[in-house]
């Protein structure tokens, strides 16, 4: 470890990497490091409990909210999303699935497309809860029949927290923060708002240098696709607390890293709410926004954990090819 510590430290510095990296083995840390700063303009460095913001690593929370529902009866993997939407959102057909949704299989429009055009649709501070969705999730046609092709869908996962919601009677965070944050202990682990950041919440940066910030780029709040804020330490948290068991019940947990498709570009799988390796049982989260890089990777037997969590849009991919 102490050679890949080394390595680390130099790729760091290499590339100016600010986050944090952690690696546990067999349920024990073997390291846990901060680099870089938090808040530039005051200098204020990361450390390992600083809280960041993660994107798409919000989406497994979100499948374990809808998961949880699901075990509770409030809802079933085969209920549709029109039952819920009722009137909204009619460019969505009648017969996709809530499963359909979890598995980027729906074949619903976007309405961000962080590749070909990751500008949002309003003003950042017009989209802070989830029902302000559903004007801009509207007007996108369906890009195939549900259930026939993968297609990575950041909307998908909004429209889950709307049916979440409106099923549970629940404001979608506190849905989050009690059935999955609560019972993991990430007490660390909130839907912050961009424009009130505090002295442990690292702020995201445009570039490798400079003190541009992606406030405008991202929702105030985030939502069932992306933008909640983790600790290092949380994150593994709730890899403990998904595979024993204490989220959703192991029925559940097998049903959701069960693999559904197989992206065609990485030969990665994916089931519910996870990616999956290639060809072994790992489990792995990843997150992309402006400002944002994350990825996590989880051994389901307890073998690993490791992450890397940065708050520049690539600084953490040259850290986490260190070891998978």
């Amino acid at each position: 470890m102490d050679e890949l510590g080394a390595e680390i430290d130099r790729v760091a510095a290499a590339t100016s990497f600010s986050g944090v990296v952690r690696l546990d083995e067999a349920g024990t840390t073997v390291f846990e490091r901060a680099y870089g700063l938090a808040h530039r303009g005051l200098g204020v460095p990361n450390t390992v409990d600083t809280r960041f913001a993660i994107a798409s690593g919000t989406k497994p929370l979100t499948a374990l909210t809808v998961m949880s529902l699901v075990e509770d009866g409030t809802l079933d993997l085969s209920t549709t999303a029109r039952s819920v939407l009722g009137a909204d959102l009619p460019l969505i057909d009648d017969a996709v699935t809530v499963e359909q949704l979890l598995a980027h299989r729906s074949g619903i429009g976007d309405y961000y497309d962080e590749h070909s055009d990751p500008s949002l649709p309003l003003p950042a501070q017009d989209l802070e809860t989830t029902e302000q969705y559903v004007p801009v999730l509207d007007g996108h046609p369906m890009k195939f029949p549900p259930g026939t092709d993968f297609r990575y869908n950041n909307g998908a996962f909004v429209v889950l927290a709307l049916i979440a919601e409106r099923t549970s009677g629940v404001p979608f965070h506190d849905l989050v923060a009690r059935r999955v944050c609560a019972p993991a202990g990430m007490a660390d682990t909130a839907f912050l708002r961009t424009d009130e950041p505090d002295r442990r919440t690292a702020l995201g940066y445009l570039d490798r240098d400079g003190l541009r910030t992606n406030v405008f780029q991202l929702p105030v709040r985030g939502n069932g696709d992306g933008g909640i804020y983790t600790t290092a330490a949380d994150f593994h948290a709730l890899w403990r607390a998904f595979f024993t068991g204490r989220i959703v019940s192991a029925k559940w947990v097998d049903e959701m890293v069960r693999p559904r498709s197989v992206h065609t570009e990485s030969a990665r799988r994916y089931g519910l709410g996870f990616w999956l390796h290639e060809s072994s049982d790992v489990v792995l989260v990843e997150g992309y926004d402006p400002g944002v890089s994350f990825r996590s990777v989880c051994d389901p037997s307890g073998a690993f954990v490791r992450t890397v969590v940065g708050n520049t849009a690539s600084g953490a991919w040259p850290v986490a090819r260190l070891f998978g």
